[in-house]
Parts: structure tokens; sequence; C-alpha cells
């Protein structure tokens, strides 16, 4: 068979096309599938697996099936069918890669510049992004440390818009995870700047909320039948109507120290916030005679978080406690009760993740405890080494897959 320059062109082009409408198609359809991972803390950023199924026998070792470098950074991994997302630097770049899940080939990489010095004592952990991007109706959004906002094509890769950084970089860096809503993207962006809700298709400004933001991750809750945002300031809780940021109701909370990194959770009609130096407590907003007030149900200073976000299986919130240098612990959330508290200085951090009744604790020392919840007593039953780097960034579980970011490299480890 006889091939000209310009039928053999026609093909390439016809195949990359084709390659494209197939990732097209894969992409869109895997919107729904239950083993998606699509924002910070998962599908309902409650911080649960994805789609997970306990295996009848625990195996003595993970199964690594590849390990790839994709550049510094804590952001957790997205996966959206058969492509597994990371955001991360490379010299004075930020990169968002898309990647292969069975084999970690590379699809496509974009880069931008994003030259950032962190503020000390965060220079220790380097000038990686520590904010989680967003899946959200086909796209990627991101907030780079420096407080640069993107949205690209989670198809290709293109870069469809970008805010830029501002004049000051945040001294400690931007960590907060963009949330969507219907149309919107909201992220605290910036230097500490107030929440802000943008377009998705064309990044214009929609509205934003009085207030500096804190390292918190917003979440969209529906309380009293109102649909709202509830989020961290550097001075306190907020509820805010998600179509235009009206503010609805407040309550003072300012940390002693910074400014809080716990995202709230919500329990039935109580919202729980948490900081360090701060206790953990448990919030009632309620509509009265026209107004939102706040009711405190209770507040218990037995346990503060720094940086690791709990976890609530039922009426049990799991945790680890920056008291007695990392401390495990479970809360009953109907009294505010310490039902337990584990061995002192158990972990520095401990990204927790949870699956049915399992919990699956990840260590900044890459060993990865799963255990079962237990209202009695700390109950591991298996330990893992998943990384030769230190691992801050939150595990992504999705069905028997377990995506592992540590400093600069991602990795896929299995039970089989």
């Amino acid at each position: 068979m006889n091939w000209t320059w310009a039928s053999m062109q026609q093909s390439r082009q016809w195949f990359f096309a084709a390659a494209t409408l197939i990732m097209s198609i894969t992409v869109a359809f895997a919107q729904s599938s239950p083993q998606d991972y699509p924002q910070w803390r998962g599908p309902m950023r409650d911080g649960a697996a994805s789609a997970f199924a306990a295996p009848k026998a625990w195996p003595e070792k993970l199964t690594r099936h590849w390990k790839v470098e994709v550049g510094e950074g804590y952001a957790t991994p997205l996966v959206i069918g058969q492509i597994v997302y990371c955001f991360a630097r490379r010299g004075d770049n930020e990169v968002m890669s898309a990647l292969k899940v069975a084999t970690g080939k590379i699809l496509w990489q974009t880069a931008y510049p994003a030259p950032y010095k962190p503020g000390s004592p965060a220079a220790a952990h380097g000038a990686g992004p520590k904010s989680t991007p967003l899946f959200h109706h086909g796209k990627l959004y991101t907030l780079g440390i420096s407080g640069i906002v993107s949205a690209f094509d989670a198809v290709t890769g293109r870069l469809i818009w970008q805010k830029p950084a501002p004049p000051e970089h945040p001294f400690f860096g931007a960590a907060v995870s963009p949330v969507g809503d219907h149309d919107l993207v909201i992220v605290h962006p910036g230097n500490y700047g107030p929440l802000t809700a943008f377009d998705e298709k064309t990044g214009e400004v929609r509205w934003t909320a009085e207030g500096e933001g804190s390292f918190a991750s917003p979440i969209i809750v529906e309380l009293s039948g109102v649909r709202q945002v509830v989020t961290m300031t550097q001075q306190s809780v907020v509820g805010l109507a998600v179509n235009d940021g009206k503010l609805l109701w407040q309550y003072p909370w300012m940390s002693s120290m910074t400014p809080s990194a716990i995202t709230p959770i919500l329990h039935g009609a109580t919202i729980i916030v948490a900081g360090q130096k701060m206790p953990v407590a448990a919030l009632k907003p309620t509509p009265r005679d026209g107004k939102w007030a706040v009711d405190v149900v209770w507040e218990n200073k037995e346990v503060s978080l720094f940086l690791s976000n709990p976890v609530l299986v039922g009426d049990t919130l799991y945790g680890l406690s920056e008291r007695a240098s990392g401390q495990f612990f479970t809360l009953d959330v109907i009294t505010g009760k310490v039902l337990w508290l584990g061995q002192p200085r158990a972990a520095v951090n401990a990204a927790i993740v949870k699956a049915g009744e399992l919990l699956f604790l990840l260590k900044e020392d890459a060993e990865l405890i799963v255990a079962r919840s237990n209202r009695q007593e700390f109950t591991p039953l298996k330990r893992y080494t998943v990384a030769e780097s230190a691992t801050w960034a939150q595990s992504t579980i999705s069905g028997g897959r377990i995506f592992i970011k540590d400093v600069t490299s991602l990795a896929l480890w299995t039970l089989k």
C-alpha cells in the first residue's frame, strides 16, 4: 500500500482526534463513577474513600505498581475514571499533570511560572502547592501557593483562564482547596483574601464576601433549607448564601496561633469546628425571627486540632489531637465527650480517610495505619510503609487503589 505524506498526516490527525474524543468521553462519563475522587477530602468533602471494599484478609505488604516523579507539594491527587491528576511544583513553575491510572504514564502536563519563597517556619515544607485541585464539570481548578487561581481543561490540559497572584504573596502560602457549586468555583484566593466565587467558564468574579480567609477549606451545606457555604475566616466561622455571598450568620473564632486549617464538618444540623490551640466545638446555626442565630451545642477543650482533619463515622469523631505531641482520639459528637485518648507522641500529622467502619491513617513518616473504628479503644489492623520520604498529603483511596503523594513523587499501591 502506498502512503502519501498528506495521507499520513491525515491519519495522525485522525488518531489524535480520536484519542482526544475517547479521553473526553471517559472524563465525561467518569463524573458519576463511584470510584471518582474529585476534590479535597473526597466526593462529599468529608474524608471518605471512594468505593473501597475491605479484603477478607489483609496482606502483609501492599503492592506498588508504579511511582512517577511529579514535583513537590502536598496537594491530594484526584482520580476521574482512568486518569489521576496531580498538582505540584517543578522549579519556578506550578504544574498540573494527568497520568494514566493503570501505568502512571504521563498523558499531559501544563506548567505556568509561579515564583514563590515561603516564609519561616513554612520554609521547611517547601514551595509546592498545599491546595488540592477541584474537578468540576470537566475542568480542573487550582489555587497555587502564591495565590494564582487557574482553570484547566481536564481532557487536554489547556489553560482556560487564570487569576494572578496578589502583589504580596501569602507568608505561609495559600492552602485553601476550592469547592464547586453549579456554575461557581469558590475559594479564598491570594493573600488570605475574602471568600470569592468565580464563574467556572470565564473566571469572572461573581461575588466576594467580607473577612480575611484562613487555611481551612470551605464546605457547601444545607441548613434549615438554605444552601450555604460554611468557611473559616481569620476571626470567625461564617455561613454565606451560595448564590450571592450574603452573610447569613457568623460566630467568633480566632485562634491564638495561626488561623484554622481544619475544614468544618457537617453533622445533622450542627457544624463541627476546630483549630490550633482551640477547642473542638459543635455550632448550631438556625434562623430566628428573620435572622440567624448560632448556639454552641458543646465545646471540648481536652483535644485540639492543628493540621490533621478528623473524620466522622456515625456519631463518633476520629482524629489526631495536637496535644501530648500527637495523640489519636475519639469524641462523641452528640455530647462532646472524649471517649478515648491514644498514646502520646503517636504522630506529628496524620491524613485520615474513612471507608465504612475502617480508618486509614497516613502519618507524616510514610506509615499507613489501617484501623477499625471503635468507640472503646484504638484498634489498628495493619501497618504499611508506603514511601521513602515524608507523606503530608492526603492519600487518595479509589476502589482497591491507594494513591500516595510523597515529597516529590506519586505512587499507586494496591492490596493485591
